[in-house]
Order: structure tokens, then sequence, then C-alpha cells
């Protein structure tokens, strides 16, 4: 059975650009998009910004009328039957805002219980369970303010879980967030998979998909790029290596002249304080790295190493193919 079934989902947004002649565009933020959701499973939807992430989940999770096509969560409508999707949603988006700062982790969740019109009874012993569940049980009667951005995070989650959702709209939820405070956040998102929540998130961080997602669909311009597991998605760079090398101060002349070498399918310079690092896709990276050395001449360079592409290679080939 399907959670999240989406068929041909689009968008349009109409603008009014300019300053003395104001003209009215269309702008087509979600264009025929298709995928399913099977019941439990951990899903990621990619994409740049303006890709239409955002806004294919404000329809989802029934903020936003789409202009055609149709969603069913649970098997129910996103239009016709709104009400009966948000009973079984929950939706958590990135950033510390929606939360009560004066108030305690505890007064939070007892306030926003009453909201979502969960049983008193139900909720005294779910709140327990939930400051438990997302790490803050020790800390549940400080006020919300002195908490850092990632505890903040884990309480928006236990706020989401309070009427017990079977859907989680998880988007960007670790950005802005420091290593351990993400590192947390994705094992509570592991936790809540493996209690058969069908989860389905948005992150600009690659590994992470990598880690989590069983499959992930990438977007761009509101379109359907590619959607398969992570491994099947590395596929599309199998017929390459990546070359990293570090540099200090290279000069764009140079950059140009790796380019035009025979075997380089594309070079991407990464700044790094006073460092760069230079990387080379290309089909052979053993063979070519002589040539690039050649190329470098005098230039100061660093580490240099040979690795297989990752999910990220794999991202930036999809979208720029489809650019």
């Amino acid at each position: 059975m399907n959670s999240i079934e989406v068929e041909h989902l689009k968008r349009i947004y109409t603008t009014t650009i300019g300053v003395i002649k104001r003209t009215k565009k269309e702008v087509v933020a979600v264009d025929d998009l298709s995928f399913s959701i099977p019941k439990g499973e951990l899903f990621g939807l990619l994409g740049p910004n303006g890709a239409g992430k955002t806004t294919t989940i404000k329809m989802l999770t029934t903020l936003l009328i789409p202009t055609a096509g149709a969603a069913r969560i649970e098997g129910y409508d996103i239009v016709e039957d709104a009400r009966k999707v948000r009973s079984s949603i929950g939706f958590i988006f990135g950033g510390e805002r929606g939360l009560y700062w004066r108030l305690s982790a505890a007064d939070n969740l007892r306030y926003f219980s009453s909201l979502y019109f969960v049983d008193p009874e139900v909720s005294r012993k779910r709140i327990p369970y939930l400051l438990e569940l997302v790490g803050l049980k020790d800390r549940a009667r400080e006020k919300v303010e002195g908490y850092s951005r990632g505890m903040k995070q884990r309480l928006h989650i236990a706020r989401t879980l309070l009427h017990d959702p079977d859907i989680l709209f998880l988007d960007e939820p670790t950005i802005g967030l420091d290593p351990v405070g993400a590192r947390e956040l994705r094992q509570v998102v592991r936790g809540l998979h493996s209690e058969g929540k069908t989860i389905l998130l948005t992150t600009h961080y690659m590994f992470e998909a990598d880690e989590l997602c069983e499959r992930i669909a990438v977007i761009n311009k509101g379109k359907l790029v590619a959607l398969d597991s992570p491994q099947g998605l590395k596929k599309h760079v199998e017929d390459m290596n990546v070359l990293e090398i570090e540099v200090f101060g290279i000069q764009q002349d140079r950059i140009e002249s790796i380019r035009s070498l025979p075997l380089t399918n594309s070079v991407s310079v990464i700044d790094r304080d006073q460092r760069q690092l230079l990387q080379i896709h290309s089909p052979s990276g053993s063979e070519i790295l002589p040539q690039i050395m050649a190329v470098l001449g005098d230039q100061p360079t660093g580490r240099v190493a040979l690795r297989e592409p990752t999910l990220e290679d794999a991202y930036v080939r999809l979208v720029k193919e489809e650019a």
C-alpha cells in the first residue's frame, strides 16, 4: 500500500514584473510531477533552490492547492479530503520558528497538545515519551530560550508527533545545525523510520540523503529528473573517477587548460580557507593525472587523491544535464 501518491501534479504561480510597465508572468513551480511512496519508506526529495521541493511539500500538506493533477495521502485527496489528510501527517521545517521560547519544553508540548485536541489523558503519557524519544527528557523543565538550535529542532519533532501521525514531511530539518546537532537529529529520524513512519525528507546535504533514504527523487525546474535508490543514482556516474588536488591560489587560465584536456568531463574549484580543492571528473583519473600536473607546473599543490564518485557527483550530473 502507498502512503503517498502523486499524479501529474502541477503548480503555476502568477507574478507581476516591471516597475513602470507592470505585466503578469506565469511561473511553473511544479510541472507534471508523479511518484509514489510505499508505507514505511524513508523517501528523499532533492533538487537545487527553486526546483519545486517546498512547493511540492506545501501541496502535499494541504497548504497550497494544485493547479492541476492530483495527490493522495493514505488514500485521501489533498484537496477534497484536506481535513482528513491533516490528521494523518506531521510537517517539520528547518529553523527555530514555531516554539514559545519563554515556556519550557514540557509546557510547549502541553500547549500544542491542546491545540491538536489530543485527549489530556493521552498527552500526559505521550509527552514524557516524546521528550525521551528526542533526547530532551532531562531538559524538559528548562525554558526553550536556553536551548541550542539542535535541541529546538528536536523539540519541533516532538511537537509534530503529539497526535502520532503516520506520515512525516521533513523540509531541510538539519539546516543550520552544527555537526553534533545534525547527527543527533538524523538519529531521531532513523528511530522514527524504524517505528514504521513514512517519511518524506528534503535536504541539500547529499551525504545525509545517501545515509538515510531508501529511494530518492531528483527534481529540477519542477520536473522529475531521476528516481532510484542512492546506489541506483550513483550508476549515472559509474563511468567516471573523481580526482581531487589541493591547490593554493590557482589561476583561472590553468583551470581552463585543465578543462580542455581530452579526458576531462568537468572541473570545479571549492574554496577552503587559504586553499582550494580542485575536483576533476574523468573516466580515467589515473591516466590524466600526469597531464594535469604538467599543466599545474610550478603551482603549489598539496594532497592528491583519486576517489569513487558519490551521490553528490551523480546529483550534480543529473541536474546539469537537465539545466
